[in-house]
């Protein structure tokens, strides 16, 4: 039986939620106007991750509070050009296996310490490659970072870090905490990972849990002039149709990353009032991610792993359930990634009689009640998507004889019971790329990921074959050579199916067009926000 969209509707809990139709408009950002200091920015945040150090954990729920606090080494200027942050200038070595940094100078810490190397070398070393998600990946060869003065600090690798690769991961995975702060405790215990101290132009005030966050103007801030608003206050709103009504009667003036429902984002880019657009999140396209328990004895079997994707019919879901805002991906690398797209056909089209024949060639043939057997998934809700998702799963799944157990947890207990527990058959969320596959792609499916670090592979899968791509492709300085590393990578991971990408997809920000300066460069809502600025209400 074709499942219907209205079958699903009355039969999955919450996805009455969908209604009108898209695309949504993309206009330009407003005429220039004088800046105007002063005012309270308030941002609506759609879940909680309990933890504020961008050092510790990449996520996008992170960096759109603390990237206000905390500072990268660098960050993507306007046409997604590298720009200075905290450091000023960079270099490899032609074997790119040392990149010296040239630090900001005058720079204090929120608490008036002054800036130094010392924090580079210890955020690099301490937390980057010990515990950040993406950064022990990324920085597995770093082998020590060498301070020969304040404001110097060299990188040296055991095997080349190709310079554009590294600059490019640090506008997320460089982010820089205070080392007097950090050093000499457990550094995922310090308070300072819910009360952060950073070099930004915001400092931290006040965090209520399950309420807002606070952070005011720094008045010392490096860059002189700025930032212009006194206050940015972050509300947690999980009801999406709250925070809509947050934002049309002005209580909030942004949502960012598909925080509203997709319907009120098609009613809203109709109001004057608002812009509903990509614009300014062109450095962030994500998918939709089935990820399988290989511990598990059926999901073991990759015969097993492909006979679920081809049971899902994902056209008809981002047809009828996303307005069609998005497409079917054809592996862990996005079309929009021009210099590394394989250009690879979608790897498991719809083909629900191909999925029966393959789950009974591995063994598992309908029992009683036409079951084969039973999993339960784990949505990591990251947006409204992710519960409908889970529900078009489970449904499709059934329609080939696999009972599904829907587990419903909030965003903190899912990520726990997903990548710290393992508690898990089958969990769906969001992996997002960010430029190159090495940043926070690879990550997925390299072994060796410390317990616990979310959006890294914890799936009970390994591959010494894929481990080495990854690493051949992570320290090669020939363009050419990584775009070839990196496509045989592809068709390895797309034949094992550790973990599915099922979709590519754009992010849609809603903001009140009282913001000024707004999405203006290609990671806006993860970036530091010094010169926006409001319109008077």
């Amino acid at each position: 039986m074709r499942l219907s969209r209205r079958h699903l509707l009355l039969s999955g809990a919450g996805l009455a939620a969908m209604a009108g139709g898209l695309p949504l408009g993309l206009p330009g950002p407003a005429l220039a106007q004088e800046p105007r200091r002063g005012g309270v920015l308030t941002v609506h945040v759609g879940s909680e991750q309990r933890i504020l150090n961008p050092a510790l954990r990449a996520s996008t729920g992170v960096y759109i509070i603390t990237s206000k606090i905390i500072e990268p080494l660098v960050d993507l200027g306007e046409g997604g050009k590298i720009v200075p942050v905290l450091a000023t200038a960079w270099e490899s070595t032609p074997d790119g296996k040392t990149i010296t940094f040239r630090l900001r100078e005058g720079v204090q810490w929120h608490d008036g310490k002054p800036f130094t190397s010392a924090d580079v070398q210890y955020s690099a070393m301490e937390l980057w490659k010990k515990h950040l998600n993406y950064g022990t990946t990324l920085q597995l060869y770093l082998d020590a970072v060498e301070t020969p003065d304040a404001h110097t600090a060299v990188f040296r690798y055991s095997r080349p870090m190709p310079l554009d690769l590294l600059l490019r991961a640090s506008c997320d995975l460089g982010y820089v905490v205070p080392k007097h702060v950090f050093e000499g405790s457990n550094v995922l215990e310090n308070p300072a990972n819910t009360a952060p101290i950073g070099t930004g132009p915001f400092k931290f005030v006040e965090y209520q849990r399950g309420q807002y966050v606070i952070a005011e103007r720094n008045p010392n801030y490096w860059r002189q002039g700025f930032p212009y608003l006194d206050r940015v206050v972050w509300r947690f709103i999980t009801d999406r149709s709250a925070a809509t009504a947050a934002l049309e009667t002005g209580a909030v003036q942004l949502s960012a990353y598909n925080g509203l429902p997709l319907a009120d984002l098609d009613r809203l880019r109709q109001d004057d009032r608002f812009e509903v657009s990509t614009r300014g999140v062109e450095g962030n396209v994500f998918n939709n991610t089935l990820e399988f328990n290989t511990r598990r004895k059926e999901l073991s079997d990759k015969r097993v792993r492909q006979a679920i994707a081809h049971a899902i019919d994902v056209d008809f879901f981002l047809e009828n359930f996303l307005y069609g805002l998005g497409k079917r991906a054809t592996g862990p690398i996005p079309s929009t990634s021009k210099e590394f797209f394989p250009n690879n056909p979608v790897p498991y089209p719809y083909d629900k009689a191909r999925a029966e024949k393959m789950l009974d060639e591995a063994g598992y043939k309908r029992g009683a009640g036409g079951v084969r057997f039973s999993l339960r998934i784990v949505p990591i809700m990251n947006g409204e998507d992710v519960p409908l998702l889970a529900t078009f799963i489970q449904q499709s799944l059934q329609q080939v004889g696999i009972r599904v157990e829907i587990v419903q947890l909030d965003i903190a207990g899912a990520l726990s019971a997903v990548y710290r527990d393992w508690n898990f058959d089958l969990a769906t969320g969001w992996h997002q790329y960010r430029g190159d596959p090495a940043v926070s792609t690879t990550v997925w499916y390299r072994s060796g990921s410390p317990k616990g670090s979310p959006w890294t592979n914890q799936f009970g899968w390994q591959s010494d074959k894929v481990d080495q791509l990854i690493d051949q492709a992570a320290t090669e300085l020939d363009p050419a050579k990584r775009k070839a590393l990196y496509a045989e990578f592809v068709a390895e991971v797309n034949d094992a199916l550790p973990v599915w990408m099922m979709t590519e997809r754009p992010f849609y920000a809603a903001t009140s067009k009282r913001v000024q300066n707004h999405h203006n460069v290609p990671r806006w809502d993860s970036g530091d926000w010094h010169d926006t600025w409001l319109l008077p209400a």
